[in-house]
This record gives structure tokens, C-alpha cells and sequence, in this order.
């Protein structure tokens, strides 16, 4: 019996092994600033004490923590070279991603929905995103995942594992797990495919909805100054959901006949990594009070 899994990530380029450390510190250095930015100007700026904003540092926060189950991990064992992870440890990282990834679908609706509100029924946005509701609504988004996604692991992890203790990944997802597992693993193959299509369909459905008034409603205003106004307060969002929910999907629903551990690798690298690079960027440089709210916290002291 397995006691303990090995990670065996990047381990066939091993004269790579410095340069990728180097671009993995850099990137996880650009998400914890970036994004810790974010919500500290959130935070001082007055002018970004609206839902659209609280929800945008919630998503900051939750990129922080889901890049944070991945990649130090990944700079451990590049700088190690010790890749052993044990079976415990495994399933608490496997548990957390998959929390922490059903939070960004969830709280990606959530934004969307918002956008909704404030577009299609100005009017009534005060009242159906007053302080409280916004706060429910995150923190349904935060709270929602955890059962299911620990009943998940659980189901995932009291499979025997006797086949091999070598995960063909750089952290432990649900693939290269299973294929591990002796033994008819049919029913967790359906319930992992089941939950992550409910976690993931549902919530884009409700983005698509969404964006669909959204873009009626704009089309209908008067002029193109209101119409490019309306669009840009939606833009940002618009693109990270274009980028997580494209690259996700093509990892997990793609035809099994076209796996391979290093094409499963460069998929996931995209949405576990890159992506929450990305987003600081995406949010910042497209959006007009963000980019004030940043220049009055570095500028304040030197503006005569």
C-alpha cells in the first residue's frame, strides 16, 4: 500500500530545474503583490467602497490562496528536489484546490451578477446590493464549496492505492490520482465528472445569462458614449472568466483519448498559474478607478 506519493512535475527537464524556479518566484511574487494591491486600495480608497469593488477583493484574496496551494509547492521540489508528499498531505492540497477553485466559479457568478444588477436595473442596485447582500453573497461563495468539495477528497481518498506512488503532475488533482488507485474506480470517475460539471456548467450558465441582458441592455442605450461606458465596467471581468472557464474546461472535459501527462501540465500551469497572474493586470489596467485609486496610494505624498 501507498504511504506516501512522489510529485514528479518537472522532473524530466532537470537542466531547466533553475530557470524554472526562477519564473515560478517571479510569478508568485507578481500574484501576491498584484493582487494584495488590489485590496489594500480597496480597502483605503473611499471612492472603491462599492460591491463591485468588495467583490473584486474577495476574488484578489481568493486568487492569493489558490495560487498559494500550488505553487509553493512547485518551488519546494524545484529547489529540493525532494518531490515525496504524503498521502495526508496530498489530499489536504487536493482538497483545498478543489474548494478554492469551486470559490473562483462561484464568486465569477457572483460578480457577473452584479454587473447584471447595476446595468440592466440601476435604479433598484442599492437596494438589491446593500452591504448585507453583498457579504451573503460572498461569503455563500467561500462557505458554499467546503462540504462537498471534503466529502470529494474523502470519496477520492479511500480508494487503495497499490498500482504506483508516482503522480504524473505538479500537484495532486483528480486524473493522476485515480490512475493510481487498484481497483473499479468507475463510480469516483462519474461523481469527480458529476460535481465538476455541476461546479463549473452551472455557475457559467448564470455568467452567460448574465452577459446576455447585459449586452441587450447596452445595445439599446441611446449613445455610443453610455454603451462604451456600460461595456468597460464589465470588460475586465468579461475577459478572467473568458480565460479560467476556457482553460478549465479544455483540461478536465476533453476526450480522454487526447491525455497526456505533459500536455495536462501545460493546461493546468495556464489556469492554476498564469491566469491569477494575469487577473491583477486584467482589473487594474481596465479599469479607470482602480488605476486612480493605485496612483493617489503611491502618489499621495509627492502631489503638491
Amino acid at each position: 500500500m501507498v504511504r506516501h506519493f512522489v510529485l514528479l512535475g518537472f522532473s524530466e527537464l532537470p537542466e531547466l530545474q533553475g530557470f524554472l524556479s526562477g519564473v515560478f518566484t517571479i510569478i508568485y511574487l507578481v500574484v501576491l503583490i498584484g493582487n494584495s494591491l488590489i485590496i489594500t486600495v480597496t480597502i483605503l480608497d473611499p471612492a472603491l467602497q462599492r460591491p463591485m469593488y468588495i467583490f473584486l477583493a474577495n476574488f484578489s484574496s481568493l486568487e492569493i490562496c489558490y495560487v498559494s496551494v500550488t505553487l509553493p509547492r512547485i518551488l519546494f521540489d524545484l529547489w529540493t528536489q525532494k518531490r515525496n508528499i504524503s498521502v495526508l498531505g496530498c489530499a489536504t492540497q487536493l482538497c483545498f484546490f478543489l474548494m478554492l477553485g469551486t470559490t473562483e466559479c462561484f464568486l465569477l457568478a457572483v460578480m457577473s451578477y452584479d454587473r447584471y444588477v447595476a446595468i440592466c436595473h440601476p435604479l433598484h442596485y442599492p437596494l438589491l446590493m446593500n452591504p448585507k447582500k453583498c457579504a451573503q453573497l460572498a461569503a455563500a461563495s467561500w462557505l458554499g464549496p467546503v462540504l462537498v468539495q471534503i466529502g470529494q477528497t474523502c470519496q477520492i481518498f479511500s480508494l487503495h492505492f497499490c498500482k504506483s506512488n508516482q503522480i504524473a503532475h505538479f500537484f495532486c488533482d483528480i486524473p493522476p490520482i485515480l490512475k493510481l488507485a487498484c481497483g473499479d474506480t468507475s463510480a469516483q470517475e462519474v461523481s469527480a465528472y458529476v460535481l465538476t460539471l455541476l461546479v463549473g456548467a452551472v455557475p457559467f450558465m448564470l455568467i452567460l445569462a448574465s452577459y446576455c441582458k447585459i449586452v441587450s441592455t447596452i445595445l439599446r442605450l441611446p449613445t455610443a458614449q453610455g454603451r462604451a461606458k456600460a461595456f468597460s465596467t464589465c470588460s475586465s471581468h468579461l475577459l478572467v472568466v473568458l480565460l479560467f472557464f476556457g482553460s478549465s474546461t479544455i483540461t478536465y472535459f476533453r476526450p480522454k483519448s487526447s491525455h497526456s501527462a505533459r500536455t495536462d501540465t501545460l493546461l493546468s500551469l495556464f489556469y492554476t498559474v498564469v491566469t491569477p497572474m494575469f487577473n491583477p493586470f486584467i482589473y487594474s489596467l481596465r479599469n479607470k478607478d482602480v488605476i486612480v485609486a493605485l496612483r493617489k496610494l503611491f502618489f499621495k505624498n509627492t502631489v503638491p
